[in-house]
């Protein structure tokens, strides 16, 4: 395990900022004394085969979904001393959902400009080819001059053509599209659902679909009786708004939008950005 003033090649571990099932994240510098974010995967034994390939294949997606705006920043990864890593940019501010719990006025003063680049995000992975399959507020960090970055690429896949069943169920149940609770064939537009999900979740501060496990949320995903639409919420929400959220959360996944560039198109018409 990586402990404080330990060092990794070049770069010299402060403090631990987060904490996951597979990695811990610390604060870095090198010897410039510049800032960096280093993912240490914690269980690093010989036999950890299954962890380090999931590690490594999240570190390749993101070095080649890299815009330099809406996506964290990567800087390289391997092994380093004797941890296996992931060195990123440095960025100080909170995820969406700890802004949310602590209603912070960005999610309501600048809360579209927050769901257009959210979506930009998106966009950006499914143009360079891969679904990130873990969308949520969680992965979302919102830098305190307000630049977005979206975080976490351990679950993402490339894009199938046709859709697929994928290997294993992995992600947070409240944001998986009906096809992946199902284990049914999928492609991006799980993402686009998971996106509807943290829209309406953003704007409501509730779950659309709640539940203590997967069959719950399922059960509300496809019987709708106790569905309440975004505007019933808050009253706030613009009528256009909400037919694209709306959109996002059809639970047939051909009635969606069929690539994120539609939606960010389409979220900038209606909000006039």
């Amino acid at each position: 395990m990586a402990h404080t003033g330990q060092k990794l090649d070049r770069y010299t571990l402060h403090e631990s900022i987060n904490e996951g099932g597979m990695s811990e994240i610390w604060l870095a510098t090198d010897e410039t004394g510049r800032s960096f974010a280093v993912r240490v995967m914690k269980n690093n034994t010989a036999f950890a085969f299954a962890e380090r390939k999931r590690f490594n294949s999240g570190a390749e997606t993101l070095q080649a979904c890299q815009d330099g705006q809406f996506i964290i920043g990567y800087v390289e990864h391997g092994k380093l001393g004797d941890e296996q890593v992931l060195v990123l940019e440095y960025v100080e501010g909170s995820n969406l959902k700890l802004l949310m719990a602590a209603n912070d006025p960005v999610l309501t003063e600048d809360i579209a400009r927050v769901l257009i680049d959210f979506a930009s995000a998106m966009e950006v992975v499914h143009d360079r080819g891969f679904m990130h399959l873990d969308i949520k507020p969680e992965n979302v960090l919102l830098t305190r001059n307000g630049s977005l970055r979206l975080v976490d690429f351990d679950l993402a896949q490339p894009i199938p053509n046709p859709p697929r069943k994928l290997d294993r169920l992995s992600g947070t149940p409240l944001y998986m599209a009906p096809e992946q609770l199902l284990k049914q064939p999928v492609d991006h537009r799980v993402d686009l659902w998971a996106w509807g999900v943290s829209a309406y979740e953003l704007l409501t501060f509730k779950k659309p679909f709640p539940g203590e496990n997967a069959d719950e949320v399922l059960r509300r995903q496809v019987n709708r009786r106790d569905f309440v639409r975004p505007r019933e919420v808050n009253a706030d929400i613009p009528g256009e708004l909400e037919r694209i959220i709306l959109k996002c959360l059809e639970q047939d996944m051909n009635r969606r939008y069929p690539i994120a560039s539609v939606l960010v198109h389409e979220m900038k018409q209606a909000l006039y950005v």
